[in-house]
């Protein structure tokens, strides 16, 4: 903690946590960012689709609803990947612990539904079929990397824990209880 001259306390983070935080900062705005910022928006200023989002409320309230859900599934995973987990969501920097709590007792890939949540509340929200498309694009991509590249790579690191994990535990469809390990 760092006293200022009112007695008022500030926490000042180490080094290491700086860093730490850098990292996630990287990896948030590299993947997810580009995924469901930049390239939606991209594709809402070629294919522009006439009105504004807010003139339907049969758009709105949708895509509104699936924009909140799929912010607050993802800012959930990335706590839990930070508290839980001691990495990012990058497979260049990845957890250093399985992260089988919260939402993963339901389904396998929870922060890259609610990346695909965020785009699919896009779309809803601007009446955009590019938009739609983009999101089923990143669901097909997404599934090819982690049958081909993720879930490989988690068995090596975790071993039988990863393997009894993903036995129990859907790749995209949440079970209706959630997997306590047993």
């Amino acid at each position: 903690m760092l006293k200022l001259q009112f007695g008022v306390k500030f926490w000042k983070p180490s080094f290491a946590m700086m860093l730490t935080m850098l990292r996630h900062l990287l990896s948030i705005l590299l993947l997810p960012i580009v995924a469901a910022v930049v390239v939606p928006a991209i594709l809402l200023m070629t294919f522009a689709p006439a009105g504004s989002p807010w003139e339907n409320p049969l758009r709105a309230l949708p895509g509104g609803l699936c924009l909140l859900a799929g912010l607050t599934l993802f800012g959930w995973c990335v706590w839990l990947f930070v508290r839980v987990g001691r990495g990012t969501l990058a497979p260049w920097d990845p957890t250093t612990n399985m992260v089988a709590v919260g939402p993963y007792q339901y389904v396998r890939n929870p922060m890259i539904s609610g990346v695909a949540l965020i785009l699919v509340g896009d779309a809803f929200l601007f009446g955009s079929w590019p938009v739609a498309v983009w999101a089923g694009a990143f669901i097909l991509i997404n599934h090819i990397y982690f049958v081909l590249s993720e879930e490989p790579g988690l068995e090596k690191r975790f071993g039988e824990a990863y393997r009894r994990y993903k036995a129990n535990v859907p790749r995209w469809i949440p079970r209706l209880k959630p997997w306590t390990g047993n």
